[in-house]
């Protein structure tokens, strides 16, 4: 056999390993299969991203997002009677969908703000469960933001400013069910036996984003009133995964059915503002909103019902403690401004960043999450190198005594203990039970501290240092949060 026959065969032979080996990596449309698929590593090193609740909800502004359905699905007095002192007789929500004009929105300044805020990814609702698309979808005629209202495409324009001036991931919320949609009210009513709304509506508008503008977070929501079957979740993850202009980079969430939640997908999201106080098996994450009791904007709402900066700190630092990250909702105006609260907040938790990130970002949980003895004392590790490890103790308060008393890490001849941001280590000894340290804070005037809320202390040269979790530390308890019809209209963001 000559070179070039070798050649041939060679290169055949190659080539039908690698179909093999494409083949192998191809997920499959059950859940055994797609909760294979490694959660991309940017994900979990990024902790922080933002969440956008944007729609024609913002017109009224007035109690939620939810005020369509508390209008007319389940009638709220509050609500009803804020329509009947400010609105005509005859007035109906779609009336408010020429009011969301959108015109003071500048999607590069919004960027801006995220950039500074230390946000890795964010999260822009594309569609709610009013149905209004906040792009010009195909499958949402004369119900989205291009032929009404702002008469543009508030998706595409932010993706591209976002992807035009920063490195943060760019992801889309959608949700899978609209209140009202006649072709959706049909399906329930014949059990979800039928299919026409998920296949008129839910897949198209999911094909459609994923292809348009290729989201690196797919987060789904609305999907709690029926199983994962009736919605064709499985197939569309094995897609996302498998075919999609994403598949590489693609993250996605638990809500995909209500057999679902906190059980399969990518991370787990399991309720809204969901801590689980321990570890959970898989990655999760914690959706908040800045104003206590709502998604979207209120224009009524109270300074007192905003997260103060160390509320949202302490949030930050107990999540990624236990290995979760943080997705932090602000609710934009009918306009399109982010209201001056939410700036400042965003801004003073990246103020923060810049001192504290390294604490933060790509860091993993160590063996203690919270120190056994100091109170409100808690833990981030991180590999610095192949051979170094370094943990962190966070404090949301500053310490009431000089010395700092932990009881968890165990120092040794070479460990060096630094607050971050501030230039010199700090004297440290063991403690008198020969277990833990006592760290001498530094005595400083409010101006040299170096930040103004919550602080850091970076603890190198541990003997424990590289210690983990033990796999009995992780729950293994947590179950698929059912939600169903019957228990009324449950809410979800």
């Amino acid at each position: 056999m000559n070179r070039s026959n070798l050649f041939r065969e060679a290169a055949a032979f190659l080539l039908f390993i690698l179909v093999i080996q494409q083949g192998e990596a191809r997920y499959q449309p059950d859940w055994d299969s797609l909760d294979s698929r490694p959660l991309p590593s940017w994900y979990d090193d990024g902790k922080i991203g933002i969440f956008i609740h944007w729609g024609v909800f913002s017109v009224p502004a007035y109690s939620s997002e939810w005020f369509w359905w508390q209008w007319k699905g389940q009638p709220t007095l509050a609500v009803v009677e804020y329509m009947q002192s400010n609105y005509r007789p005859d007035f109906t929500y779609a009336d408010f969908a020429p009011m969301f004009r959108a015109e003071f929105y500048n999607p590069d300044k919004w960027a801006a703000l995220f950039k500074k805020a230390g946000a890795k990814y964010i999260v822009l609702v594309s569609k709610h469960h009013e149905g209004f698309t906040n792009w010009p979808s195909n499958y949402s005629w004369n119900w989205n933001a291009m032929d009404v209202g702002p008469k543009r495409d508030l998706v595409g324009d932010l993706g591209q400013a976002i992807r035009k001036s920063t490195d943060i991931k760019f992801g889309l919320y959608h949700s899978m069910f609209e209140w009202f949609h006649p072709l959706f009210l049909k399906d329930q009513a014949n059990g979800f036996h039928t299919q026409e709304y998920v296949k008129a509506k839910t897949m198209p508008e999911l094909y459609e984003i994923v292809n348009k503008y290729k989201p690196d977070v797919v987060w789904s929501d609305g999907e709690w009133m029926a199983a994962d079957a009736y919605w064709n979740s499985k197939e569309f993850i094995a897609w996302l995964y498998n075919d999609s202009p994403v598949k590489d980079t693609v993250a996605v969430n638990d809500r995909w059915g209500n057999n679902t939640r906190c059980k399969h997908g990518g991370f787990w999201d399991c309720a809204d503002r969901f801590k689980p106080g321990q570890l959970l098996p898989r990655k999760w994450e914690n959706c908040m909103t800045i104003d206590r009791y709502s998604w979207g904007y209120r224009a009524d709402a109270r300074l007192s019902d905003y997260y103060t900066i160390e509320d949202l700190l302490k949030e930050l630092i107990i999540t990624v403690s236990l290995g979760g990250n943080l997705l932090i909702n602000v609710g934009p105006t009918s306009y399109g401004e982010i209201a001056p609260i939410f700036q400042e907040r965003l801004t003073q938790m990246g103020d923060w960043l810049e001192v504290n990130g390294e604490a933060i970002y790509k860091t993993h949980v160590w063996t203690h999450q919270n120190d056994s003895q100091a109170k409100d004392v808690w833990y981030t590790a991180k590999n610095v190198s192949a051979s170094k490890n370094v943990v962190y103790a966070l404090l949301p308060s500053w310490p009431t005594t000089a010395n700092l008393a932990l009881a968890d890490p165990v120092p040794s001849d070479t460990t060096v203990v630094t607050l971050l941001g501030y230039p010199e280590p700090l004297k440290w000894s063991m403690t008198a039970q020969g277990k833990g340290m006592d760290i001498v804070m530094p005595l400083l005037p409010y101006n040299k501290m170096p930040c103004k809320w919550a602080w850091a202390l970076k603890l190198e040269g541990l003997k424990n240092q590289k210690a983990l979790p033990s796999p009995q530390s992780f729950s293994k308890h947590f179950e698929a949060i059912a939600m169903r019809r019957e228990r009324g209209m449950l809410r979800s963001v």
